[in-house]
């Protein structure tokens, strides 16, 4: 029978063998810490308060480095909870802290270090209940300010010193806000208390002053109303009647109610305007002055008649203004009362005066609306005062279309009535007529 041939070993080899067996019996077997262990090469953190073993590293050099590692982690969690302690003890505002004490009580649960999580735990366990205790206090003692806040709010609600009250009711908005909060199950409850007193209030005020802007917006119907009879007495041929008319609107503008200041005062200006003049006029018919023959007083009229005629055929200008505005001043000089040949004449200077300024509002408009109006070609320049002219026509016309139909609905007229509304209706036409004739000379260019 032939023997196994003997395995010779080295005292090399042999060393090496001894080493791997070492190595792995180091690397199999389990090394254990107070509050976790290492194995295989990783980290774990023993199980506590039902929780079970939790990995929560791995070796990075040796052993007993990566402990100390993690038990250095362990240090700064156990400050950071000394460090709540210290902020809770040394805060008037106590109760602010409790969620920031939950959060990291949770936190420790996923901490990765190793250390005695549950006295920390226990802490602050027993943090909780002492703040739970503040808390309790807190909101008790904020009820009762709120309740307190309610009744002054409910005390209020129908004051009607809008200005002091709105100043209270925002002082008293500004003491609920500052005020902490109550138990969650009445916030709702006295939330909605104390809205609905101070609701109530600002509806209130809100549905007064709705009130006076629709009343204001009636009192500014009023105003307008009598601005049109000032300007109606104004062109009357009688200064009497225009006095007495002026006289009775003046009343009437007194006793209308109230309204903004910068939507009466464009009013105001004109209506006082209109009678001054209207006043002015009545005295001059009072003292008449030095007395014209009527030769004189036609002569005067005819002049003054072709001169504003002339002057409506031309460019707007400044020096063109000017010029009109003393012919009108020389206008007025005449006396009152004209001889009869004059009427028509008056009809002319009156309308080709009017010709005059419609011209000027017309070049104040176009340079308001086109600031470049100026380097427009000639042609642009027309068709731009054509197309303006013509809105401003459109609404003219259905202007006097309405007051030619609601004077046709009157059922009861008085001889004044008839006046003054033949007035109006003279005045509207000739504005369409002013238009028209302005339309004729720009379609000449």
């Amino acid at each position: 029978m032939q023997k196994k041939p003997f395995l010779r070993i080295s005292a090399f080899e042999l060393i090496n063998l001894r080493k791997i067996e070492n190595d792995h019996l180091t690397y199999c077997r389990t090394m254990e810490h107070p509050y976790g262990y290492i194995k295989d090469n990783k980290v774990y953190l023993k199980g506590f308060l039902g929780k079970a073993d939790r990995e929560i590293g791995e070796v990075k050099e040796d052993e007993a480095s990566t402990i100390a590692y993690f038990e250095d982690r362990f240090e700064q969690i156990k400050e950071k909870v000394e460090k709540l302690k210290s902020d809770i003890q040394e805060n008037q505002n106590k109760g602010s802290f409790l969620m920031k004490l939950i959060h990291l009580r949770d936190s420790l649960y996923e901490s990765d270090a190793l250390g005695d999580f549950i006295p920390l735990i226990e802490e602050l366990n027993q943090q909780e209940e002492y703040l739970n205790e503040i808390i309790q206090a807190n909101r008790a003692k904020n009820l009762e300010v709120k309740k307190a806040l309610i009744l002054e709010a409910e005390s209020m609600k129908d004051d009607t010193d809008w200005k002091a009250t709105t100043e209270f009711y925002k002082d008293l908005k500004m003491r609920w806000i500052k005020t902490g909060p109550v138990e969650k199950e009445i916030q709702e409850e006295i939330e909605t208390q104390f809205n609905d007193a101070v609701q109530h209030f600002f509806e209130n005020r809100r549905h007064f002053f709705e009130g006076m802007a629709l009343q204001a917006e009636e009192n500014i119907k009023v105003y307008e109303a009598l601005v049109v009879q000032a300007r109606e007495a104004h062109d009357l041929p009688d200064a009497k009647m225009a006095f007495e008319i002026s006289k009775k609107i003046q009343k009437e503008w007194k006793s209308a109610g109230k309204v903004p200041a910068e939507k009466r005062q464009p009013l105001w200006d004109e209506f006082s305007r209109l009678n001054n003049r209207i006043f002015s006029r009545y005295k001059r018919t009072l003292n008449p002055g030095p007395q014209m023959h009527p030769r004189e007083v036609m002569k005067k009229v005819e002049t003054l008649t072709e001169e504003i005629k002339k002057l409506a055929g031309q460019p707007t200008t400044p020096e063109l203004i000017n010029q009109a505005k003393e012919i009108q001043q020389e206008w007025r000089k005449l006396p009152p009362r004209k001889p009869k040949d004059a009427n028509l004449l008056a009809r002319s200077f009156q309308f080709f005066s009017d010709i005059v300024f419609e011209k000027a509002f017309l070049e104040k408009l176009v340079h308001g609306k086109y600031p470049d109006f100026d380097n427009k070609s000639a042609q642009e320049q027309n068709q731009i005062k054509t197309a303006l002219l013509k809105d401003l026509l459109h609404r003219d016309q259905t202007e006097y279309n309405t007051a030619q139909g609601n004077t046709d609905n009157f059922q009861v007229r008085s001889s004044d009535f008839e006046i003054m509304m033949k007035k109006k209706l003279s005045g509207l036409k000739r504005k369409v007529d002013v238009k028209n004739y302005i339309l004729k000379q720009l379609s000449y260019k």
